[in-house]
């Protein structure tokens, strides 16, 4: 008889979850989901190492395990602790937490220039998320921003690292998913910086991909700089037979124009599959593509304006009540007497006006 396989639960915020072995607090939280989770800026689930830098996610563990109840005496982060059987966690039940979140969000912003109206991640941004949630309303923070020289990476990736918040995603990315990586960590503590050194272009065929991974503006697409807000776009669902990725990607459209291409991302943000730059920078029209429906957008987002799918109009309460339909009492173009009833305003050539009317 095969040995049953064997599980741990964890309470986090009070519900009680199974997960294998080896989870992290955070993987756990996610398999909850909603406000449970803890935000994240610097782990992401695929990139092996990531984790740990941004402490966005730390989280209270009141309990450590059945066998041992004593709780942590420090607030953990939870991408990096794994779950012990019988833990209890408290993430946005524990005001620790939110404290200590408060503050993690006023050290990141404490260089982060305040340039969301013209930054091309507005909209999308972790970070605006993250100080939106736990932010403060103001700063203390009364000395000079650190500043960096501009850095050319190619022509298509733009790097702004005055927004850089050093998580090392793209790093990670380009370590792990490019077959050659010529960017990475320059300099320590506070002139540390994302750069090539030797001003090298980042142009290896899924480079693009640290455009995706990056939580705030500082990497940004080159093709799509300053065209358009991303709430004025409308997203859908497409594919394409691509020798090099698996072509699933996310088209964002204004009008019939395809103003970028993107991979898909799931709930929390992560990318999907990783699509190569052919994909993201040269396959920018309809034909080129097999669309498969609009993307679902969630409503807490403000790409959801004006992006209404999959919900249901309610039902109208007036006339099973009145047992006629109220419309037909401000019916106004048949009692006007300004407006003649044979005349069809929607079948003018154009604007109504006085002539249309005369002997009528």
């Amino acid at each position: 008889m095969a040995d049953e396989k064997k599980v741990f639960k964890v309470t986090i915020d009070n519900i009680t979850v199974e997960v294998d072995p080896g989870t992290t607090i955070l993987n756990a939280a996610r398999k909850i989901g909603g406000e449970v989770a803890p935000p994240a800026m610097c782990y992401y689930t695929k990139l092996k190492g990531s984790g740990g830098k941004c402490r966005t996610c730390l989280v209270e563990v009141s309990q450590g395990s059945t066998a041992d109840p004593r709780p942590m005496p420090k607030l953990v982060a939870s991408c990096r602790t794994t779950v012990m059987d019988g833990m209890v966690v408290k993430n946005i039940t524990s005001e620790k937490v939110i404290d200590a979140r408060k503050g993690v969000v006023e050290f990141l912003l404490i260089n982060h220039p305040l340039d969301c109206p013209i930054c091309d991640q507005a909209g999308e941004c972790d970070l605006q998320n993250l100080s939106y949630d736990h932010g403060a309303s103001g700063t203390r923070y009364a000395f000079p921003r650190r500043t960096f020289e501009k850095h050319d990476l190619g022509p298509y990736i733009q790097l702004h690292m005055t927004r850089c918040i050093m998580c090392f995603r793209c790093v990670y990315t380009a370590d792990q998913v490019t077959n050659q990586r010529v960017h990475g960590i320059l300099d320590r503590g506070e002139h540390v910086e994302i750069a090539t050194y030797i001003q090298q272009s980042l142009d290896n065929d899924f480079i693009g991909n640290v455009i995706d991974v990056c939580p705030v503006g500082a990497l940004t697409d080159k093709t799509f700089r300053f065209k358009n807000r991303v709430w004025f776009l409308k997203s859908v669902d497409a594919h394409r037979d691509c020798p090099k990725c698996a072509g699933k990607v996310r088209l964002w459209y204004r009008g019939d124009e395809v103003f970028r291409v993107t991979a898909r991302k799931d709930e929390f943000g992560e990318v999907e599959d990783w699509i190569c730059n052919e994909c993201r920078f040269e396959k920018k029209r309809s034909a080129d593509w097999v669309i498969e429906g609009p993307t679902h957008v969630d409503r807490h987002s403000v790409i959801s304006a004006n992006h209404y799918v999959g919900v249901h109009k309610p039902q109208e309460t007036l006339p099973e009540i009145m047992g006629r339909n109220p419309r037909l009492l401000m019916d106004i173009h048949s009692v006007s007497e300004v407006n003649k009833p044979d005349v069809d305003l929607s079948l003018l050539p154009g604007p109504a006006h006085s002539d249309d009317f005369k002997d009528k």
